[in-house]
C-alpha cells in the first residue's frame, strides 16, 4: 500500500445511568485482560472496557503536534461513519476535566484539532465552582460505542458523562448528575470552549465562532490547499443544547451557560443533553436536523439503541474466538468502525478508511484495503461490508468514460471526497489494484447470504477480470503484468514503473526495482493505440490472485444459476494455475518467484513473501506446498520471531523496518497461515498465529499497527490499521 500521491459536562451516576439503559445480553465469559486491568461482569459492552488507550489531549490544532508529523499519536473514537472524533481528557490534566478532548475533524481529507475540549462543562454553587475531583480522581472509560467520564464530587455529587454517536454526522453527549447526599443542591451549569487554529495561512483564519440560540457553532472558509486542508466554505460544526441556553464569544473562546439553575433534592437525579454535529454542506444540515431533535427528545432510546448494535458486533466478532484473545477481536472492531466513514462528497457509499490517525489514510478509500476490510467487517457488519465493495466499483470505469474509455472495467487505486477535477491530488487512477474483489464479495455473501448482493456485483466483477487481460498481458500469453494506466501522471517509463510498483500494492518491494531490471512497456490494441503500460515481468501473486478470481466468480455463476459459465470460469481459473505453477515455481529452493516476459525465474531478487499467494489461491501442487511449508516455517527464512515477513531474513535485500522490504504485515501474514492450513498444516498454522498475535501485542491498549518489525514485533507506520484489524478477525 502506499502513501497517496503528494506531486505524485455533563454528568451521571453510574447507578441512574444503570436506569437509563436496559442490560444488553449475556456473552461467553472472557475475563482475562493483556494489561492485567480488571475485567467488568455485565454487558458485553462493559466486560471489555479499555481495550485502546483513548485517552490523549491535543495541544496544537495539527494532529501530529508541533513537529507536524504524518501521524497522530492520541488514538480516537468515532461510530457510525462520523467525519469527526474524540477522546477522553488525560488524568494529569484536570483543566480538561468535563469534556471530550476534541473534536478531531476532517477538511474534507485532512484531519485537524479543532479544540483541546470545545465543550468543557463547569458547575457552581453559591457563586463558587465545584471541583470535579472534589472526592478523589476522576474515571476515564472507554467501552464500545461509547466515552465514559465518571466524578465524585463534594457532598455526594456525582457526575457521570457520556459520549456516544446519534448518526453519521452528529454525536450525542449526556451530563448526568444524582445527589447522594443528605442535603438538596442548586446548581448553576455551564460550557466553555476555545478554538485551536492552525499555524499557517489561509487554514489558520478558516474556521470562526458564533453564538446560536441553542448553543455555539463553528463555520469555515473556503480553502483549497490540495495536501492540507479542503474545505468549500458550506461546512459546520454546531452544538445544540436540549435545554434553554445563553451563549457569548469572545475572540477564539465561547461561554455558555444554562438559562435556568438546576434544583437536586437528595436521592434524585438530572440529565443535560447536547449534540454536536459536523456537517460538510446545507443540504446534509437539513438532512440532519430532524435527526438532531429526535436525539435530543429521546437520548434513551439512542443509547439503548447503540447499546444493542454495539453488543451485536461485539458477540459475533468474538464467536469461537478463544477466551484470552477476545480483547483482540473488540479492539479490531473498534479501529474499523472508527475507521468508518460514511458517504460525502464523491464518495457515494459508506466505507472504511485505512486510517484517521494517519494525515494521508484519513479520508478515502483504497481498492484492495477494501476488498480486505470488508472480509472482516462481513463478520460483525455486513451491511456494511457491502457498501464498502460498493464504495470503490461507484467508480468503475465504463465504456461511455469521456478520458479513457480504453479501462472499462478497471476499478481505481484510491478514491477520497475529492477527485482531480475537484482539486483533490490523492484521488488515483494511474493504477489499479490487486484483483481480490470477487473474493470479497463471495466472502461477505458467506455471511450474509444475499443474492440479490451477488447479482449486483457479478457483471461488475466479470468487467473488472477481462480489463486485466485486456490491459495487463504485454506478450498475450494468457499471464498479467502490474502496470499502469494512460495517465496525465504516467508521463514516462519510469512513472509508470512505480505505478505498477503501486498497483501491486507493495510499493518498494525488491522484486520492482529498476535497478535490478524492471522497467516499463508500452501496451498497444490491435489497432496500435496506446492502452497502457505494463512492466517486464509476469508476477506470481497477481496471476495466483486472478486465478482464485475466476474461480470464485465460477462459485458465483453457480449459486446465480448459470451452470455454464461457472464451468467456463473453473476452467480458466485451471489453466491459470497449470501455468502458474510450471512457469514461476523454482524446485531447486522451493520457491515462487516473479518471471521475465521470457520465462526467466527472478531468483536473484530473493524469496518474498508474494510467493505464498499460490498456497492461499489453491494454485501449488502438495509438493510445491511441502516445500514451502519448510521455507515459512524456518527462523532463517520466514519464520522470525513475529513471523512472515514481506521479505525472507535469507534475501540481501532484506530491511526489517523498510516498508516492503522486511516488515510483517497482517494481510500478507494471513495469506499464508491459511496457505499453510489449505494444504493440511494447521498446526503449523496456529503456531504461526499465535508467535505473530503474541509478538505484536495486541492484547495490550496500544493500536493496530499498518505493519511490524519482524525482530521484536515493534509496531510501525500508520496507528490504528484498518486492515490490520480486519484479517486479524478470521485469524482469531
Amino acid at each position: 500500500m502506499r502513501r497517496p500521491l503528494r506531486a505524485a459536562a455533563l454528568t451521571a451516576a453510574t447507578l441512574a445511568l444503570a436506569l437509563l439503559v436496559p442490560a444488553a445480553p449475556a456473552v461467553a465469559d472472557g475475563t482475562a485482560t493483556g494489561d492485567g486491568r480488571p475485567q467488568p461482569q455485565g454487558s458485553a459492552r462493559d466486560r471489555y472496557a479499555d481495550v485502546l488507550d483513548l485517552e490523549g489531549t491535543p495541544g496544537t490544532a495539527h494532529p501530529g503536534g508541533e513537529q507536524e508529523k504524518d501521524t497522530n499519536p492520541v488514538t480516537t473514537f468515532a461510530d457510525r461513519g462520523a467525519w469527526h472524533a474524540y477522546s477522553l481528557p488525560e488524568e494529569d490534566r484536570p483543566a480538561t476535566w468535563g469534556g471530550f478532548s476534541g473534536p478531531l475533524y476532517l477538511a474534507q481529507e485532512y484531519p485537524w484539532w479543532l479544540s483541546d475540549t470545545f465543550s468543557r462543562l463547569r458547575l457552581t454553587e453559591h457563586g463558587k465552582p465545584l471541583d470535579l475531583d472534589g472526592e478523589g480522581k476522576p474515571r476515564f472509560t472507554s467501552l464500545p460505542g461509547v466515552l465514559r467520564q465518571s466524578y465524585r464530587l463534594d457532598g455526594g455529587l456525582r457526575l457521570t458523562l457520556e459520549l456516544r454517536y446519534a448518526s453519521g454526522r452528529t454525536a450525542l453527549v449526556r451530563a448526568r448528575l444524582a445527589n447522594e447526599g443528605r442535603a438538596s443542591r442548586t446548581l448553576k451549569a455551564g460550557w466553555t470552549g476555545s478554538l485551536l487554529r492552525p499555524r499557517k495561512e489561509p487554514m489558520r483564519s478558516a474556521p470562526s465562532l458564533e453564538k446560536t440560540r441553542t448553543g455555539v457553532a463553528v463555520g469555515f472558509d473556503r480553502v483549497r490547499e490540495p495536501s492540507d486542508y479542503l474545505t468549500d466554505g458550506t461546512e459546520r460544526f454546531a452544538v445544540r443544547h436540549a435545554e434553554p441556553v445563553r451563549t457569548r464569544v469572545s475572540g477564539d473562546g465561547y461561554r455558555t451557560d444554562l438559562a435556568h439553575p438546576l434544583r437536586l433534592r437528595p436521592g434524585r437525579s438530572t440529565s443535560l443533553d447536547w449534540t454536536e454535529s459536523y456537517t460538510f454542506t446545507a443540504a446534509e444540515r437539513r438532512a440532519e436536523a430532524p435527526r438532531v431533535r429526535r436525539a435530543l427528545a429521546r437520548p434513551d432510546a439512542v443509547a439503548a439503541a447503540g447499546q444493542r448494535r454495539w453488543d451485536g458486533y461485539v458477540r459475533k466478532a468474538t464467536h469461537g474466538v478463544p477466551a484470552g484473545r477476545r480483547r483482540t477481536a473488540v479492539k479490531a472492531v473498534e479501529t474499523l468502525v472508527t475507521n468508518w466513514r460514511s458517504a460525502a462528497g464523491r464518495l457515494k457509499h459508506d466505507g472504511v478508511t485505512p486510517s484517521l490517525s494517519d494525515k494521508w489514510f484519513a479520508g478515502g478509500f483504497w481498492a484492495w484495503d477494501t476488498w480486505k476490510q470488508a472480509v472482516g467487517t462481513a463478520r460483525f457488519a455486513p451491511g456494511l461490508a457491502e457498501d464498502q465493495i460498493r464504495s470503490l466499483f461507484d467508480h468503475q470505469i465504463t465504456r461511455d468514460d469521456p478520458r479513457r474509455p480504453q479501462d472499462a472495467g478497471m476499478v481505481p487505486d484510491a478514491v477520497f471526497y475529492n477527485d482531480t477535477a475537484d482539486g483533490g491530488i490523492n484521488w488515483n487512477e494511474r493504477n489499479s489494484k490487486p484483483p481480490m474483489a470477487a473474493w470479497a464479495v463471495w466472502e461477505v455473501y458467506r455471511a450474509t447470504g444475499d443474492r440479490d448482493f451477488l447479482r449486483e456485483m457479478y457483471p461488475k466483477l466479470t468487467a473488472y477480470r477481462d480489463w486485466w487481460y485486456r490491459n495487463r498481458d504485454h506478450d498475450h500469453d494468457g499471464l498479467a503484468e502490474y502496470g499502469g494506466t494512460v495517465d496525465p501522471a504516467n508521463d514516462s517509463p519510469e512513472e509508470a514503473r512505480l505505478a505498477a510498483a503501486w498497483e501491486s500494492g507493495m510499493d518498494n518491494a525488491p522484486r520492482f526495482d529498476a535497478e535490478r531490471g524492471t522497467e516499463a512497456l508500452v501496451n498497444r490494441d490491435s489497432a496500435g493505440r496506446r492502452t497502457g503500460w505494463s512492466i517486464n515481468q509476469e508476477s506470481v501473486d497477481l496471476n495466483a490472485y486472478l486465478a482464485a478470481d475466476q474461480r470464485h466468480l465460477s462459485r458465483i455463476a453457480a449459486r446465480l444459476g448459470r451452470p455454464a459459465e461457472a464451468v467456463r470460469w473453473r476452467q480458466r481459473a485451471a489453466w491459470v494455475d497449470r501455468a502458474v505453477r510450471e512457469s514461476m515455481y523454482d524446485p531447486r529452493t522451493g520457491w515462487y518467484y516473479d518471471t521475465s516476459l521470457d520465462g526467466t525465474r527472478l531468483t536473484a531478487r530473493g524469496r518474498g513473501i508474494e510467493g505464498a499467494v499460490p498456497l492461499w489461491t489453491g494454485t501449488a501442487s502438495r509438493e510445491q506446498a511441502r516445500a514451502m511449508r519448510r521455507k515459512l516455517v524456518a527462523p532463517d527464512e520466514f519464520g522470525t520471531r513475529m513471523p512472515l515477513p514481506t521479505v525472507a531474513v535469507s534475501s540481501p535485500y532484506f530491511a526489517p523496518t523498510q516498508y516492503w522490504r522486511g516488515p510483517v504485515w497482517i494481510d500478507q501474514a494471513y495469506v499464508a497461515i491459511e496457505g499453510l492450513r489449505r494444504y493440511g498444516y494447521g498446526r503449523d498454522a496456529d503456531a504461526l498465529t499465535s508467535r505473530l498475535l503474541d509478538a505484536a501485542g495486541t492484547q495490550d491498549r496500544n493500536p493496530l499497527r499498518e505493519n511490524y518489525d519482524p525482530r521484536s514485533g515493534d509496531g510501525l507506520n500508520a496507528r490504528n490499521f484498518s486492515w490490520t484489524a480486519s484479517l486479524l478477525l478470521p485469524l482469531l
